[in-house]
């Protein structure tokens, strides 16, 4: 593994992904998805360097936790636990043949992004005394967008060309999937859910239906992704 420079917080999380990935197999769909955010983790640490946003110091925060929610999914699966229900598609068809790498990809970018990014955002400005439209924090949200494009819109680019173009009409669906899957859409809706999470965290039941709510849905989203070609 290529040597992480910037930010020793995400720096040590780049650790423990690679720790994680060690264990599993080149082609586990977990693995496959891991593959994919260790790049932009590792670009994040090295962004929160060099003046890419206005609080580094929150976006550093808000890697971390993000990163630590999605490091909880191996701890469950080694401890026989059940997982949150948005991962639990992906554990459940890790090792399913028939389905893509992209579509792991996909399916990963979609419980994290749509599900964890959300409770992330809260769990920060939870702990740094701030509100999600605090000055700055939606501006550098945004700028993570940026950060993801650098690493995920190549991979898309990279699979179009080289396997849906060359297979033709077998692989169009996945093909459909592939192009539909916007990662900045991902990124608003995970805002909306942010906000509504925070309004709500202090009302017990509200907040827990809330949050309950949010992993079934992305899980039923992930579900579609991962069907076999």
């Amino acid at each position: 593994m290529a040597k992480v420079v910037g930010s020793v917080a995400v720096g040590q999380v780049v650790a423990s992904m690679d720790q994680v990935r060690a264990g599993w197999s080149r082609d586990d769909g977990l693995g496959v998805f891991l593959d994919v955010y260790r790049r932009v983790t590792a670009l994040v640490a090295l962004r929160v360097t060099d003046a890419t946003f206005g609080d580094p110091a929150f976006v550093e925060d808000l890697d971390v936790r993000f990163a630590g929610l999605f490091l909880e999914v191996p701890r469950d699966v080694a401890a026989r636990r059940p997982v949150n229900r948005a991962w639990a598609p992906l554990v459940e068809r890790r090792a399913v043949r028939g389905i893509l790498p992209v579509q792991f990809a996909l399916a990963g970018m979609n419980a994290h992004i749509n599900h964890d990014l959300a409770l992330a955002v809260v769990s920060t400005c939870e702990a740094r005394g701030v509100h999600p439209t605090s000055p700055g924090i939606h501006a550098d949200f945004e700028r993570v967008n940026d950060v993801l494009a650098e690493v995920v819109r190549p991979i898309r680019r990279s699979f179009l060309d080289q396997h849906v173009v060359r297979a033709g009409a077998p692989l169009s669906p996945v093909a459909d999937l592939v192009s539909n899957f916007s990662i900045d859409k991902a990124r608003d809706a995970a805002w909306a859910s942010a906000l509504t999470l925070w309004a709500v965290r202090d009302m017990g039941f509200v907040a827990d239906a809330a949050r309950d709510a949010l992993a079934r849905t992305v899980g039923l989203v992930g579900r579609q992704l991962l069907i076999a070609v």
